[in-house]
């Protein structure tokens, strides 16, 4: 016997496929993976891969190798690419697993390469400075040997209409002229839309799979992945003037229906929506008022609505809304999504 959960995650597993294959299109010729890290943003990855894999992706990126192995049973562990590289003790684990790792630094190849080599990929910094080979540490004598398969790098701002895009795609090529690589990879979901000089080989989106449109071209193809809903706990009618919340940041100013839920900063609901969150009480859009609780929220809701105890209600959470409400970015808001909430996929 267990204790219902009191909040819960339904979750779309076509709307996540269908994601995956309106992304597939726009890539064109290019293969399309999936970036399935942080358990898949949140999600979970055990329930994302699979579906996936059936609809035809191949290349799945993780950021560790436990990643790697908490989905090695559900695939081929060679299609699993472990973003953050390989240390010296994880050679004989990682070898074993068969999972490929992503060669960040010369010593990560060179290490490799002593430990026995083999099949790996390779992240070269075009411009984010943030993970890779820079340019200054590119050689022959460095790749001597090396069987490399996806040679990569990641855009830094593609979401905006900037020079940093094409810069980055100009040392990109130049940096893939001289290492020799099966397949070349530069573009996230929002680089898929930049167009087809980006695509290369194999295209890499994430945050689109899970229901952000990050640029306005995804707005129409992409669609929500994940709906929150979370119980009433009380129901309360107040005068004009009262206080909510901590610190008495929203008043009432008439008399008010007011609802208190079980979802809080604990289940991932930022504190930065207070005053500004929304949730769907019986079909009606309605404000988060006061400050947001590590396990509460407070709704004012209106007359008509007649909310009851133990009723659910739905979180509003449509990720660009809730993003440019919030200020908090789409991939923070779903990797943030608490443990406490069951999660419920169709």
């Amino acid at each position: 016997m267990s204790f219902p959960a009191p909040s819960r995650l339904r979750l779309d597993g076509e709307a996540l496929v269908n994601n995956w294959k309106a992304m597939a299109r726009l890539s064109g010729i290019a293969g399309t993976g999936a970036a399935v890290k942080a358990d898949a943003y949140g999600l979970g990855a055990r329930h994302v891969v699979p579906r996936l894999w059936e609809a035809g992706c191949r290349d799945f990126f993780v950021a560790h190798w436990a990643e790697a192995e908490a989905i090695a049973d559900l695939i081929p562990p060679s299609n699993i690419s472990v973003l953050n590289g390989v240390n010296a003790d994880e050679f004989a684990l990682a070898r074993s697993m068969g999972a490929v790792p992503v060669l960040n630094t010369p010593g990560q190849i060179m290490a490799w390469r002593n430990a026995g080599g083999g099949r790996c990929h390779v992240m070269v910094d075009s411009g984010m400075n943030r993970l890779g080979l820079g340019p200054e540490q590119v050689s022959a004598q460095l790749f001597d040997g090396l069987e490399v398969d996806i040679l990569m790098s990641h855009l830094a701002s593609a979401d905006e209409d900037v020079e940093q895009n094409a810069m980055q795609l100009g040392r990109f090529k130049e940096l893939s002229s001289a290492i020799s690589a099966e397949r070349k990879s530069l573009a996230n979901s929002a680089g898929v839309v930049l167009g087809p000089d980006y695509h290369f080989d194999l295209t890499r989106p994430g945050i689109a799979l899970y229901g952000a449109a990050v640029v306005e071209n995804l707005a129409e193809a992409i669609h929500a992945v994940v709906r929150i809903e979370a119980r009433i706990l009380q129901v309360r009618h107040l005068g004009a003037g009262e206080p909510v919340g901590y610190n008495a940041s929203w008043q009432t100013q008439q008399p008010t229906t007011l609802i208190t839920v079980a979802y809080g900063y604990a289940d991932g609901y930022a504190r930065a929506f207070a005053n500004c969150g929304t949730v769907i009480v019986n079909g009606h859009i309605c404000p988060v008022v006061g400050r947001v609780s590590m396990d509460l929220i407070t709704i004012a809701v209106g007359k008509d609505q007649a909310p009851e105890e133990g009723d659910w209600v739905e979180i509003g959470f449509d990720l660009q809304a809730a993003s440019q409400a919030s200020g908090i970015s789409p991939y923070e808001l779903l990797t943030k999504l608490g443990n406490r909430s069951e999660r419920l996929w169709a």
